[in-house]
């Protein structure tokens, strides 16, 4: 592929589905290397919109909006930044040959859908995961706990983001909420869960996973060190790059990642996420995409998660060494409001060796991630500490 001038005749356009604060930092990364770029998300003034050359609000999961988004935008790459995106109109698109999807329609269509991607990975795959089971009705959720999947056990949407509508259920009593809490949150098919039994692994970890063009011009498997993180409610808040692993774990690690990915296809990164206990690893997603916990890479690694991505989608060489051990803590909105401000910028970043992103985002929820604090630091656990004292300066005011 060559690389046009953004807004001529000759430009390398590509289109984002998606725009918060992972798509803003892929145009960012794209346009640094003069790829034009059309950010799509659903509300008005999303991250990405204000970064992007061009920008638009529609509903990414109506088909017939989507196809015609696409028809008269004509971009060379179409790259889905979110899971409520119809991906049936992807693949028809991509068989037709009106778009490439990154990395693939069919790795989006999968992946969207916790369904999908799970009986992939342990019914075609055969890697280990957990125990799990799907359900269409509060009744079939009990039945499917009290026949084999047993307590404890983890309650999702088959769709969601972020960790959105995850519960433990440690016992029959909290079922009913993890089944309200789950058809909540869920993006799109509500109603529908996955009940998975509970691993009682040491840690989990995201092996950011690049499929990149070779010198020989075929897809090459490329692995960042692996990030450990913490979720609180099945939502990320903090990460740090490098997580120790032994070699047997993480050898296992890059296998199952390797498996999935390649079976996925495809040219970008994807964010294998996996459980860890001792030298024993399980799978439990991937995303196709540029990772939350992946952002500590704008401070740990030569070329972030997003220039790997953007590098790798435009058929170009990626570096995923690490420069330095660093964290990530993630700053929350606090308040219920529009347009606020954040107090406390000088002092986060008068803690050694941080970085401050603030999003954006023009409505701020109490639970809503509105920023991130990032550090480095001689190892991991100085970086966390650095981290959290960045981003517990941070104050949002409405």
């Amino acid at each position: 592929m060559h690389i046009g001038t953004p807004l001529s005749p000759s430009a390398t356009h590509v289109m984002l589905l998606g725009s918060g604060e992972l798509g803003k930092e892929v145009i960012i990364a794209l346009q640094r290397l003069g790829v034009e770029v059309t950010a799509v998300d659903r509300y008005e003034g999303a991250p990405g919109h204000q970064v992007a050359h061009h920008s638009q609000c529609i509903d990414m999961s109506n088909g017939n909006v989507l196809s015609r988004l696409i028809d008269s935008e004509k971009p060379q790459l179409v790259v889905p930044e979110i899971e409520a995106i119809a991906t049936e109109t992807l693949i028809q698109l991509e068989q037709e040959g009106l778009c490439r999807v990154i990395p693939t329609a069919r790795a989006a269509h999968l992946t969207m859908n916790r369904e999908g991607i799970r009986r992939l990975a342990a019914e075609t795959l055969k890697l280990p995961t957990s125990p799990y089971a799907f359900a269409g009705s509060f009744e079939q959720l009990k039945k499917a706990v009290d026949d084999s999947i047993g307590y404890p056990c983890v309650v999702k949407p088959v769709m969601s983001s972020s960790g959105k509508g995850q519960s433990k259920v440690d016992g029959p009593d909290e079922l009913k909420t993890a089944w309200a809490y789950a058809k909540e949150a869920g993006r799109v098919n509500k109603g529908r869960v996955i009940v998975e039994g509970y691993i009682d692994f040491d840690y989990e970890i995201t092996l950011l996973t690049v499929r990149a063009l070779g010198a020989d011009g075929k897809p090459r498997t490329h692995f960042c060190a692996p990030i450990g993180h913490l979720q609180v409610k099945g939502d990320y808040v903090e990460s740090w790059q490098p997580q120790p692993m032994s070699k047997p774990a993480l050898d296992q690690a890059q296998a199952i990642a390797r498996a999935v990915t390649d079976d996925l296809g495809g040219l970008g990164l994807y964010g294998v996420e996996c459980f860890v206990k001792g030298d024993r690893v399980w799978f439990s997603e991937v995303s196709p995409r540029p990772h939350d916990t992946g952002m500590v890479t704008m401070i740990t690694q030569r070329q972030s998660e997003f220039d790997l991505h953007a590098r790798a989608i435009l058929g170009l060489p990626v570096d995923t060494s690490l420069r330095n051990p660093g964290a990530s803590a993630v700053i929350y909105g606090g308040v219920d409001a529009k347009g606020i401000r954040f107090e406390g910028v000088d002092a986060a970043l008068a803690v050694p060796g941080t970085d401050i992103r603030l999003f954006g985002k023009p409505r701020s929820y109490e639970r809503r991630r509105m920023g991130v604090a990032l550090a480095e630091g001689a190892n991991i656990e100085e970086a966390r500490g650095r981290a959290r004292e960045a981003a517990g300066k941070v104050k949002p005011a409405a």
